[in-house]
């Protein structure tokens, strides 16, 4: 199974291969791409064609999509899979784009069982075992400039990522290195802490919509360990280094790398 598997890999590689010209045209003006070495946007461009081959982009609003587009997006998703794999995104396919911030009317129902109307103009979504929704707008203004802390990409896709234990709660399968106490116990303490410093209107280095829930403290952090990831560092050292055990990439490390 595993050769047929290698097979067919190999086989998308070679017939949709995405264009070197049009890859480079494109990536060369995504900041967060431009630290990676040579061997990993190799690796990178081989996970964005399979990804591509793999999912479905679909334009809102009448939104035309092009394949700067795609590659724009593609290599940003998979920039979080560099050293995972392709697999971590199965069980859906459609990413459906809308030109600008889209509005979600849905109803909510809290822990004590009040149901709250929910109105919001949002810039990304991430549906379990379904599409993942973003806002050409936001993708296009955080992924051509770096906006220290914020990425729309990253964002959803770590919810993607963090959804493969079902749902997004901030605990996404682990490797076998790793320790679910040591996880838990060591984003735990930061998520109350940050909870701590809001509550009490003390200044925070990393962004307060974190402190919504163990999810989206763990896509925002993820959003810092890629893009500003001497921020995360600097706001706890034992997050970053869970982070890095999981995503297996040091992006410190390549940041610091890159600068010489």
């Amino acid at each position: 199974m595993n050769f047929i598997k290698r097979y067919l890999t190999r086989r998308i590689l070679q017939k949709h291969a995405i264009a070197f010209n049009e890859w480079h045209e494109v990536t060369r003006r995504i900041p967060v791409l431009q630290s990676l070495s040579t061997t990993e946007k190799v690796r990178l461009r081989q996970l964005s064609t399979l990804f591509l081959y793999k999912k479905t982009f679909f334009g809102a609003k009448n939104l035309a999509i092009t394949n700067a587009m795609q590659i724009t997006i593609a290599s940003q998703a998979c920039l979080q899979i560099l050293n995972l794999n392709i697999d971590s995104f199965n069980g859906w396919i459609e990413i459906v784009i809308y030109p600008g911030a889209f509005r979600v009317k849905r109803n909510i129902t809290s822990a004590d069982g009040l149901v709250h109307h929910q109105n919001q103009s949002l810039s990304g979504e991430a549906w379990d075992r379904g599409p993942v929704i973003l806002s050409w707008d936001d993708v296009a203004s955080e992924s051509y400039s770096l906006q220290p802390g914020h990425n729309v990409v990253i964002h959803e896709f770590a919810h993607k990522l963090d959804m493969l234990n079902g749902r997004a709660n901030g605990m996404p399968p682990l490797h076998p290195n790793m320790t679910i106490e040591t996880w838990s116990r060591t984003l735990s303490q930061a998520y109350d802490l940050l909870n701590h410093k809001i509550d009490n209107f003390q200044h925070s280095t990393i962004n307060s919509y974190a402190s919504t829930n163990p999810g989206e403290f763990f896509a925002v952090i993820s959003e810092y360990f890629f893009t500003a990831p001497d921020t995360l560092f600097q706001y706890c050292p034992e997050v970053y280094e869970q982070l890095k055990q999981y995503y297996r990439q040091d992006t410190l490390q390549r940041s610091n790398r890159s600068l010489f």
